[in-house]
């Protein structure tokens, strides 16, 4: 298992991903 995480995977976007896309995304995760 392990122990490094896939925070791409996570937030469901893809590692092109730019910025604002991530944190828009972790913003709706997050609440």
């Amino acid at each position: 298992m392990s122990s490094k995480r896939d925070y791409y995977e996570i937030l469901g976007v893809s590692k092109t991903a730019s910025q604002s896309e991530i944190k828009s995304q972790y913003r709706k995760l997050a609440l």
